[in-house]
């Protein structure tokens, strides 16, 4: 099937071959052209477009990719902003609480129990408070847990408090077992002592609040400690206190994005923050192709586009390619036609020349033997010896019939040379069919070809070129002697039409055309008997002469059962045709 649409679709100069090309045939060479075309002309269409379209892809991953970390980068700084709100909100609390009680106040149970019942009313979560004298014991405890009296004083928290008046721990267990966080502030007393108010808030509340946050089906967020130690669970990483597998980044307090991947080397934009006075950075992982999946949708209709684009430029330059080679082919092809009807009329006129000049030299010793020939018959019968022997009168008379039959075909060949110059004469069909027939009689006898010729009575002289008429004759004499095998028959008929047109057919008993070659039997160069060494410009000749005198020509043929042309010619020559012969 493909290879029918191809054949189907084929221009007609593919298969052209120049046989007489010579050292210049490359310039013939079709094929070659049409694919340096085809070449030329889609680079020059193709390579801008493609160095646009990879330059817009680039452009456009660039620009989304920027889009998508800023997008990160702002979702860090909303969510770093709510949870340094939720740490700092706790520890001012308990600074005010510190401050706005005194020591003796805080050390009363009971107004220490009213106090976490406030707190948890307001902010909730928090699971005890203890007042810590400076000697580092816990002189008051309320809470869910039995702490009282416990002593802090070598605790690293402790003696972070001293330092810095202010402690934020990270996720521990501690005494009470429990995930939770500790919040420290520390108050100095006139009298040059202080004391610590210490509470602990359950992990829970943070988890909320990370909870809380918008992040996407496939976005994670979570904090971790500066040990890169999970302090909320993570969708990727799992519960608090394991180790995440993501190098841990450089201290900032402002968001940052980076690009990195994970164990299962998928790539992925993770945006963190470190929240101040706090051992805490906020984490949050994407999936890159999560973020990148709109873009992914653009990108598979830019390629479409791109790639529709490219097919129709594709099939554009095939087609103008093989529109122009095919125009180059024809412009060709029309040129060798004309310098072969040149070269063929050169000839015929060559062959008109060396027709008459045998003929001429012929005609002189003709002349003379039919001059003897008459004098020996006249001594033969003037002399009684010779006149009672008709042995000897019949063999002069043989001769005399010999030169006579040789005059007539020296007349013949007289004839034709005289009439291939261009002339309007008055035209009888009967005996131009009779000259041809004349002159091919010879090889008409030998192959046993029998020609009938069939003029119409009715049919009266009109005016028309002889000697393109002469040739159109011999050419489909020609034809259809070169078609038949030996045996075969050949059948002239002309009849009138009209009043303005006479019709001409030549019948042969050959082999017939096959019904794809019809349509090419006028085109020079074709020829549809492979093997055999022809040129295969006789019918397209023929057909240009009988253009030329104003008629039409036509074929009807059937594989094995011959071929007939069909010639239809005007009584009158047409005035364009007799100013081109100069009359």
């Amino acid at each position: 099937m493909p290879l029918s649409i191809f054949s189907r679709l084929k221009p007609r100069f593919w298969d052209h071959e120049d046989a007489i090309g010579g050292p210049y045939r490359h310039h013939f060479d079709f094929r070659s052209i049409w694919k340096r075309a085809v070449l030329l002309i889609a680079t020059v269409a193709l390579v801008p477009l493609i160095i646009w379209a990879l330059a817009g892809y680039r452009l456009h991953l660039d620009t989304t990719e920027a889009e998508l970390k800023l997008r990160t980068s702002q979702l860090v700084s909303n969510s770093w902003r709510s949870v340094a709100l939720f740490l700092s909100e706790r520890r001012l609390v308990l600074d005010f609480i510190a401050h706005d009680h005194t020591f003796e106040t805080l050390n009363d149970k009971a107004h220490l129990t009213a106090i976490l019942d406030n707190l948890n009313k307001r902010f909730r979560g928090f699971t005890d408070l203890g007042l810590i004298d400076s000697t580092g014991i816990q002189q008051t405890y309320v809470g869910s847990h039995q702490l009282g009296g416990l002593d802090y004083s070598n605790e690293p928290w402790f003696r972070q408090v001293l330092k810095h008046g202010v402690y934020i721990s990270e996720l521990v267990l501690g005494y009470r077992e429990e995930p939770h966080l500790d919040f420290a502030v520390k108050r100095d007393l006139p009298n040059g002592s202080f004391f610590v108010l210490r509470a602990a808030l359950d992990a829970i509340k943070l988890n909320e609040l990370i909870a809380q946050f918008e992040v996407g089906e496939k976005t994670d967020a979570f904090v971790i400690n500066r040990a890169g130690v999970l302090q909320t669970p993570s969708r990727y990483y799992g519960s608090v206190f394991n180790q995440i597998p993501i190098r841990i980044p450089d201290y900032s307090p402002k968001a940052q994005v980076f690009e990195s991947k994970n164990n299962k080397n998928e790539r992925m934009v993770i945006g963190y923050a470190d929240i101040p006075e706090t051992p805490f950075i906020l984490i949050i992982v994407k999936q890159k192709g999560e973020l990148v999946q709109p873009w992914y949708k653009t990108g598979w209709a830019f390629t479409a586009i791109l790639a529709t684009s490219i097919l129709m430029i594709l099939l554009v330059t095939l087609a103008v390619a093989s529109r122009l080679v095919d125009q180059i082919h024809a412009a060709d092809q029309e040129r060798v036609d004309t310098l072969h009807q040149a070269e063929y009329t050169h000839k015929m006129v060559s062959l008109g020349r060396l027709a008459s000049g045998v003929a001429h030299e012929i005609n002189n010793p003709l002349a003379i033997i039919n001059e003897k020939a008459g004098h020996i018959k006249d001594i033969f019968t003037l002399t009684d010896s010779y006149a009672q022997n008709p042995k000897l009168i019949g063999l002069v008379d043989s001769v005399l019939a010999t030169v006579k039959r040789c005059a007539e075909v020296t007349k013949g060949l007289l004839n034709f040379a005289r009439h291939l110059n261009l002339s309007i004469q008055i035209i009888d069909l009967q005996e131009i069919a009779s000259e041809v027939k004349g002159v091919l009689a010879k090889e008409a006898e030998f192959r046993s070809i029998t020609v009938g010729v069939d003029i119409s009575a009715d049919i009266p002289p009109f005016e028309s070129d002889r000697g393109k008429l002469e040739q159109i004759f011999f050419n489909l004499f020609n034809n259809a002697f070169a078609t038949m095998k030996d045996g075969g028959h050949l059948e002239i008929m002309s009849k009138r039409e009209d009043a303005d047109f006479v019709s001409i057919t030549f019948s042969d008993s050959g082999p017939g055309i096959a019904e794809a070659d019809l349509k090419h039997v006028f085109e020079p160069f074709f020829y549809s008997r492979a093997g055999e060494s022809r040129t295969g410009l006789g019918l397209a000749v023929t057909y240009a002469l009988v253009q030329e005198i104003g008629g039409r020509v036509s074929v009807q043929s059937e594989l094995g059962k011959g071929t007939r042309f069909n010639i239809r010619l005007p009584l009158k020559m047409p005035p364009e045709e007799q100013k081109d012969t100069g009359e």
